[in-house]
């Protein structure tokens, strides 16, 4: 125990005041649960502890923790009460003090109180009250028992009865009910497992979801109920040795038969002869697979498309399910033209009723074919050129679809006569020239042979230009003045076209090889001059041609009409004289009367009416002119007037009457003396020659005219007919494939004369026999109007035929020859649609299966076929030239059950495309048993615990045969079932147990299965392997238990590591490992200071003990056992270190500083020295001496109490020595 170290004067040590201080604190909390005064109080505030249920009396609860209060003062005497959370009185509190704790011990009460259910009450919740006897000490806590669960209760089943209704033909495994029970008890209590009272094959019932399932083939014809007993087991009272049989569930399960399959439908359309009274439109047979009530069929109806109520089925027939579609009543075909689609479905008499898939039948009307035969159009309308002459194309009319016997005929009629038909094609074209018929429209009927079918063909008369204009009067004449001015209109001619439009548009010209003055208005036919008219230098008469011209095309027509303008003279030309500025000279002694000069004029209009007159210069008279003549004398004689010199200017004029012609000069010079008879001179005019020349143009004009007049119209004679050129070929090759408006040749042909003369018009008068050819009418370009076919007809002799469009029209004919050469217009056809052939998939390789074959109507490499495998496949090849199919690779029917290959057949056309078809051929493999059950998955491993009750399903085997049959069928063996612990369905695989498990004897088993095929002849099998793992079942019923709730062992301080303190021991009433224990130390405040034997339970040191510093240990020591479910208990274990003499004694302070007065008496208490020793058993025997520092003895200490005080008389002075080293030590005396 404590020393308590201080002067011994006794002053209080300052731990009191904490002591204190916790007094207070504990004080204080006195009210809280699980608290007290201080140091008194439980380990904790609450406490989890466990009881079973149905505890016998006297059975103390566990807890996992130290339940009480610790000693803190050992004198104690402490109590417990249970102050609530009892109220049934079920439970005791008691108390047991080990060491330096009081345990709190709760058990169940004995005598007559009632028993713990866990199924009314789990959980208990106790405050319990601690306090001690003779102190005001308490404290409380709360302790909560959970009720642990005993199997005391059994699975009942909630219904007990069951029915489930299932088709025969249910799938194996499938769920077809599941039964329920439950049990009130919890964790594996609770657990329990579904199992048949006996034994049945056909069904299974899972242990533990009590789901039932097939695990066999049901047949209603062998049974149709099947009343099966389900038991339930506890699991718990199994282990116990208990039967742990519940009640018992019924299951009835009815097997119905299925209607598996729908009616299925197949009709044969009819069309009945038109003489039938009961004419029959199909006949519907139907099919059921099922079989008694499912396969019969209950009825065949019509569902839709006989709004009418027309039709009706009639059961008759040499086959049961043989239906005939007939009429209830006369058919209205004319609603209905293209007929009816009736809706059928049957319904067999199966339960529930199954219907067919709807069929649709086509009744299709006996008096129209199923596409009606009609003319693509129902009118035509086309136009074609008035000139057009006879062999032109007009139309092409078509049936449609066209019948093979097909014939085109015109409706007589008024113009029939005017066209033809080829009654093969329907090209419709002219007979005769049409521009000689004055008509605008024309109407042709086309029917077919039979008359029946009527299209109306309406032709439009384009109009020509095949009129020439007409002039109103066969000639004109017209008189102008040559004096009216330009422009002044002459003459208007006028002339009418019958043509239309342009054709009838009229222009005028004036055709005239030499220049007149007129011009002529083209558009109004007005004639008016272009130039001032001189009839002096002109032609009096013109006479020309003016030609009247359309607008038409490809030729203008023209007509012309003579002309003819006379010109009318007028006066208006002045006199011009041939001589001018005239002088001379005469002499003075001039004779009167004679003859000076003369002088003349000429008048253009009229020679003969020019007079003469002198109006200037003769005023004295002396000169008379002649007006007539011209001629100038000497009128008084010169010499009576005595003139013997002088000069006389004369002027002189002409006048025609209206005009007078300028003046000119005539100067006269009198000289006295003999004068020249030629002394006269003058300027020439030349106006005679100009005169002379006017008339020579005049008459070369008039010539001019004169010899047009002499011209012939050479243009209007159609002199030549027309003629092909020289490089028109007698033959000429083209291929069959030309496309419809292709070239094939241009036709050249010339005529020699002008206009519509020379205008050549091509045509095929005869040998287009099919219709092929067209040749254009103004071009001659040769060209394909109808495909042709070198198959149908290889060569066509045409006549080709030419016009002018002349009057009268003349013409020419070459014979044109024209080869069809074959083109690869023809693709390869098949003889067949489809192939179909069955094989063995065993087949051998190069084994032939089949022969296709295919046709080319073209010639040469263009119908050499040659034959290929489209689709990419390694297991088929095709010879190329015979177009036989062989194999080429292995087949393997279960890889792939068919093929659709596709057969190509192509020609070896050398040019142009090639031209091919496709046809499939489907190869179908015929099974052969080669293939062996394959185990899905290869083996298999499973986990079985060891009490499932016999005939639990363990395992189900899977297994996959592709065979087809009885090849695909598999039975299932076990070719090892460890003495008949194991048993195997032969047809679901389903493996069950026959006998019980027992993990203790054996764990493990590696089952050996088969699965074999029913093939023949030979049958095929495989083999795997299921490991079954036995699994341990909790079968650990036992808790280990200790004799004694707590133990109490000693050990010294200084024992080594190792030392054996104390042995517990644990017993099991189990067997087994579930029996083995197991200790280990898990908790208390002397975990790793000691050890536990796992084995032994013995309780070793594990570390260095000091009882200084720990005097005591507690341990939780647990014994588990080794079950699958391991239980366990625990015991409290005290430890009391025992003390060893290990500790010297130790001084309160390691220096003390004492004072002590100089001079002081003897025995005057100098310091108090206070040691202890941590042994517990030395701070009796402590002794205290003085070891050194004291050679004078000065001090003296008292052996026992360690105080020390002066020893001698001796002078003692601070100048001596202030201060001394005494050294001190106490000891123990052990």
């Amino acid at each position: 125990m404590d020393i308590i170290m201080g002067y011994c004067v006794g002053t209080r040590p300052p731990s009191c005041l904490i002591l204190l201080l916790l007094k207070l604190l504990a004080t204080l909390s006195q009210g809280l649960p699980g608290t007290g005064p201080l140091g008194f109080h439980f380990t904790h505030s609450i406490y989890n502890a466990t009881v079973y249920e149905n505890s016998a009396a006297r059975t103390y609860v566990n807890s996992q923790s130290r339940m009480g209060i610790t000693l803190i003062d050992l004198s104690w005497d402490i109590k417990y009460r249970i102050v609530s959370g009892d109220e049934e009185g079920f439970f005791k509190a008691e108390e047991v003090i080990i060491a330096d704790f009081c345990f709190l011990r709760i058990r169940t009460k004995g005598g007559n109180s009632a028993i713990l259910n866990r199924e009314i009450q789990d959980n208990y919740l106790l405050i319990v009250k601690g306090s001690v006897r003779g102190e005001d000490l308490e404290a409380w806590t709360k302790v909560s028992i959970q009720v642990l669960d005993m199997n005391d209760l059994r699975p009942l089943f909630s219904p007990t009865t069951y029915s489930v209704t299932i088709a025969e033909n249910t799938p194996l495994r499938t769920s077809v009910a599941q039964v329920t029970a439950t049990d009130a008890d919890i964790g594996s209590n609770g657990e329990f497992y579904y199992y048949f009272k006996n034994k049945v094959e056909l069904f299974s019932v899972h242990p533990t979801s009590g789901v039932i399932s097939l695990s066999g083939r049901l047949n209603y014809d062998e049974k149709s109920r099947y009343d099966l007993e389900i038991l339930a087991v506890d699991r718990g009272m199994k282990l116990y040795g208990n039967n742990g049989v519940s009640s018992t569930a019924k299951l009835y399960v009815h097997v119905e038969r299925v209607n598996e399959h729908a009616p299925a439908l197949h009709v044969v359309a009819h069309v009945p002869f038109s003489l039938d009274t009961e004419p029959v439109y199909a006949v519907v047979t139907a099919d059921d697979l099922d079989e008694g009530a499912n396969g019969e069929i209950e009825s065949v109806s019509i569902v839709a498309g006989d709004p009418l109520d027309q039709f009706f089925l009639a059961k008759e027939g040499k086959w049961v399910n043989e239906y005939r579609i007939k009429e209830k009543k006369p058919v209205d075909w004319e609603s209905f033209p293209y007929g009816y689609n009736l809706t059928l479905q049957a319904k067999d008499k199966g339960s529930p009723q199954k219907f067919s898939a709807v069929k649709i039948v086509h009744i299709a009307n006996p008096k129209r074919d199923t596409v009606p035969v009609r003319f693509e159009k129902e009118a035509y309308e086309v136009s074609i050129s008035e000139f057009s002459p006879p062999g032109v194309v007009v139309a092409i009319v078509k049936l449609s679809p066209e019948p093979l016997d097909v014939e085109y005929r015109l409706s007589p009629g008024e113009d029939a006569q005017y066209f033809k038909i080829n009654p093969q094609s329907g090209l419709i074209v002219t007979a005769q020239p049409l521009n000689t018929i004055k008509k605008e429209v024309y109407k042709l009927g086309v029917t077919n042979k039979e008359g029946d079918l009527k299209t109306q063909v309406t032709i439009s008369i384009e109009d020509a230009n095949d009129h020439t204009p007409e002039f109103q009067q066969p000639l004109y004449e017209a008189f102008v003045n040559e004096s009216v001015p330009v422009g002044t209109s002459v003459l208007t001619v006028s002339a009418s076209d019958k043509d239309k439009g342009e054709n009838g548009y009229i222009t005028y010209s004036i055709a005239s090889l030499n220049v007149l003055p007129f011009a002529i208005n083209q558009f109004t036919g007005v004639i008016s001059t272009t130039e001032e008219l001189d009839f002096e230098s002109s032609p009096e008469t013109y006479r020309f041609v003016v030609r009247a011209s359309d607008w038409g095309s490809p030729y203008r027509h023209e007509s012309e009409v003579n002309v003819t303008i006379r010109v009318g003279n007028v006066n208006d030309n002045s006199p011009l004289f041939e001589k001018v500025a005239c002088q001379g000279v005469i002499s003075y002694d001039f004779p009167v009367g004679g003859h000076i000069t003369a002088v003349s004029a000429i008048d253009i209009d009229e020679l003969e009416l020019v007079k003469y007159k002198i109006i200037s210069g003769n005023e004295l008279g002396f000169f008379y002119l002649n007006p007539d003549s011209g001629v100038l004398q000497l009128k008084k004689s010169l010499m009576n007037a005595g003139i013997k010199n002088g000069n006389f200017a004369l002027r002189i004029t002409a006048t025609d009457g209206e005009n007078l012609a300028d003046p000119m000069s005539v100067n006269i010079s009198v000289l006295h003396g003999k004068v020249s008879s030629k002394s006269f001179s003058c300027r020439e005019t030349r106006v005679a020659q100009k005169l002379a020349e006017k008339l020579l143009i005049k008459a070369k004009a008039n010539g001019k005219l004169n010899l047009e007049d002499g011209f012939l119209d050479f243009y209007s004679v159609n002199r030549q007919g027309p003629h092909f050129d020289k490089s028109f070929p007698s033959d000429v090759a083209v291929k069959e494939n030309l496309p419809v408006g292709a070239n094939i040749l241009k036709i050249k042909a010339y005529d020699s004369d002008s206009g519509f003369n020379g205008k050549v018009l091509f045509t095929i008068s005869d040998g287009n026999v099919d219709s092929c050819f067209n040749i254009d009418m103004e071009t001659g370009q040769l060209q394909v109007l109808m495909p042709m076919d070198r198959e149908h007809r290889d060569l066509y002799l045409l006549n080709i035929t030419i016009y002018d469009l002349g009057n009268p029209q003349k013409s020419s004919w070459r014979l044109l020859t024209i080869n069809v050469e074959d083109a690869n217009d023809n693709s390869p056809v098949f003889l067949q649609d489809s192939y179909s052939v069955n094989i063995l998939e065993s087949s051998s390789i190069g084994t032939e299966i089949i022969q296709v074959e295919a046709r080319d109507k073209d010639l040469g490499s263009n119908g050499e076929v040659t034959y290929s495998v489209l689709t990419d496949t390694q297991q088929f090849a095709i010879n190329s030239s015979t177009g036989i199919v062989y194999i080429a690779d292995q087949l393997d029917r279960e890889s792939k059950a068919n093929y659709s290959l596709k057969i190509e057949a192509r020609d070896k056309a050398e040019s142009g495309q090639q031209l091919f078809s496709v046809v499939t051929l489907k190869v179908f493999l015929d099974d052969v048993n080669d293939c062996s059950p394959a185990f899905i998955p290869s083996s298999y491993s499973v986990k079985v615990l060891e009490d499932l009750p016999v005939g639990t399903v363990i395992a189900w085997l899977e297994t996959h045969d592709p065979d087809l049959g009885l090849g695909g069928q598999v039975r299932y063996s076990l070719v090892n079932d460890y003495n008949g612990r194991f048993e195997i369905d032969k047809a679901s695989g389903a493996i069950r147990l026959s006998r019980e498990l027992d993990y203790e004897k054996q764990q493990f088993y590696n089952l050996t299965v088969r699965a074999k095929d029913k093939g023949r002849p030979v049958s095929l099998s495989s083999v795997s392997f299921v490991e079954v793992e036995v699994v341990d079942v909790n079968e650990n019923l036992h808790t280990p238990y200790f004799p004694d709730f707590a133990v109490v062992g000693s050990v010294k301080e200084n024992s080594r590591i190792g030392t054996s303190v104390l042995q517990v021991t644990a017993h099991d009433e189990d067997s087994g490992r579930d029996g083995e224990i197991q200790y280990s130390i898990r908790d208390g405040s002397g975990l790793g200071r000691f050890n536990i034997d796992d084995e032994s339970g013995v309780v070793s040191t594990a570390d260095i003990l000091d009882r200084e510093t720990t005097g005591s240990y507690w341990l939780t020591v647990y014994a588990t056992d080794r079950g699958v479910v391991p239980l366990y208990s625990t015991i409290e274990v005290y430890i009391e270190i025992e003390d060893v003499n290990d500790n010297a004694p130790l001084t309160s302070e390691p220096i003390y500083y004492p004072v002590v007065m100089e001079n002081s008496p003897k025995d005057v208490s100098v310091i108090q020295i206070q040691a202890e020793d941590p042994d517990s058993s030395s701070n009796e025997k402590l002794t205290y001496r003085i070891t050194s520092g004291n050679p004078q003895n000065f001090f003296a200490i008292n052996i026992k109490t360690g105080c020390g005080f002066r020893e001698t008389l001796n002078e003692t002075r601070r100048s001596r020595a202030p201060s001394a080293l005494v050294s001190l030590s106490p000891t123990d005396e052990r």
